[in-house]
């Protein structure tokens, strides 16, 4: 986005709005489908096809002192990564293994992942949800984490987003139309481009299988944990063909694949209504299956326990505060009107065999009222209705699925 103003101090500044449509919206019904339309193959080329110029142009004259909280893709940035997956995926599974030995295959890992990093600007989350559509153009967001890194790194990153689940055509294409961009930029090698780009993909896979172990294991949000199963399959297709340099991690990558409770992407087709509860400060949930519609409830007039310092320390789960609420009756009048409305809602999307319903709770701070509701309705649907309900309380920053 471009900058148009900056304040004399430097602190403030205001630039382009980019408007709302994200190209992971866009590509949604692909996504759910693994089968793209050519409109929605179209847009992802466009968006790759953009990616060299951001890495060279992007890498003009940039003082990479300023880059955070690292100037560079470097040996500690990989050591992180790998240790990452390890500690936060690796161990979580149960699954033993010889830490020496896979220290081993780390350190050559790392080493040939070093070579020939380039003078280029590396995003460092280049994927769908962190490119707007904006005018009909592809519009690159969310880049505060770049720094000086190799090219291969976003093109994985793009190509194996985990859920995106591209076709290996749509894989091969998507490389085709980088490497034509490129050339603008530098003279290819396609063969060693690919070599070396296979080689970040497992990098980034691991370090992916990282991040959803630790958001989903240790913090217990469940959406991470659903998309194991697709990051791994993304490596197990990787591993038909060995990585015979690292024949420990092959190995015991190639035994993770193989367990059990990896094995199959779920299939669950019921209706998912996604409860959420928010401070009205902080704005509303966006809706990011691209289905739009739903309820947002504005909670706000219900009497607000937040008011009396007692209860500030609590929040709607808690005892004190459910029986301040029902003690006082508004809330019950409240949810009875809800429950009417989300009810038909509900039933008519399982006739329809829709899968997606987003309800949301808004009060002033998040924490009583709304979290409250949005409880009570999970509650209600779970034992009314043959659905999956997910909870997410924003501000409270935890998720669950009944």
């Amino acid at each position: 986005p471009a900058i148009l103003a900056t304040s004399d101090d430097g602190y403030a500044y205001i630039q382009q709005d980019l408007g709302s449509k994200m190209l992971f919206d866009l590509v949604s019904q692909g996504r759910e489908s693994g089968i793209y339309s050519s409109y929605e193959t179209g847009l992802l080329c466009r968006a790759i096809e953009q990616l060299p110029a951001l890495q060279f142009r992007g890498a003009e004259g940039l003082d990479w002192s300023v880059c955070y909280p690292q100037q560079a893709f470097d040996a500690r940035m990989i050591d992180f990564d790998l240790n990452y997956f390890k500690y936060c995926f690796l161990k979580a599974t149960g699954l033993e293994f010889n830490e020496v030995q896979l220290q081993d295959d780390f350190e050559r890992l790392k080493a040939d992942l070093l070579k020939d990093c380039g003078n280029t600007f590396m995003h460092r989350d280049f994927q769908a949800r962190n490119i707007m559509m904006h005018d009909d153009q592809p519009w690159i967001i969310d880049f505060q984490g770049g720094r000086r890194g190799p090219i291969y790194y976003d093109v994985a990153s793009f190509i194996w987003q985990a859920r995106s689940r591209f076709p290996e055509e749509l894989k091969q294409e998507l490389i085709r139309t980088y490497l034509r961009a490129l050339r603008s930029f530098q003279e290819v090698n396609e063969d060693e481009f690919r070599t070396r780009l296979r080689l970040f993909v497992l990098f980034r896979t691991l370090q992916v299988l990282g991040a959803y172990g630790f958001r989903g294991y240790f913090e217990k949000k469940p959406h991470f944990l659903a998309s194991v199963p697709y990051a791994l399959s993304n490596l197990r297709n990787l591993l038909q063909t060995p990585f015979t340099d690292y024949p420990y991690l092959n190995g015991l990558l190639t035994e993770l694949t193989g367990m059990p409770q990896f094995n199959e992407i779920p299939q669950d087709k019921r209706l998912e209504v996604h409860i959420y509860s928010f401070a009205y400060k902080k704005g509303i949930p966006a809706d990011t299956t691209g289905n739009g519609g739903g309820y947002v409830f504005d909670c706000r007039s219900v009497n607000n326990p937040g008011k009396y310092e007692h209860y500030r320390q609590f929040n709607g789960n808690d005892p004190e505060v459910i029986q301040f609420l029902e003690d006082d009756g508004e809330v019950l009048v409240f949810l009875g009107s809800v429950y009417k409305l989300v009810d038909a809602h509900v039933q008519r999307f399982i006739e329809r065999k829709f899968t997606h319903l987003q309800v949301c709770f808004g009060c002033t701070g998040g924490q009583h009222r709304s979290v409250y509701c949005a409880e009570k309705l999970a509650r209600h649907l779970a034992d009314r209705f043959n659905v999956k309900v997910l909870v997410t309380h924003r501000e409270l920053n935890t998720e669950k699925i009944l």
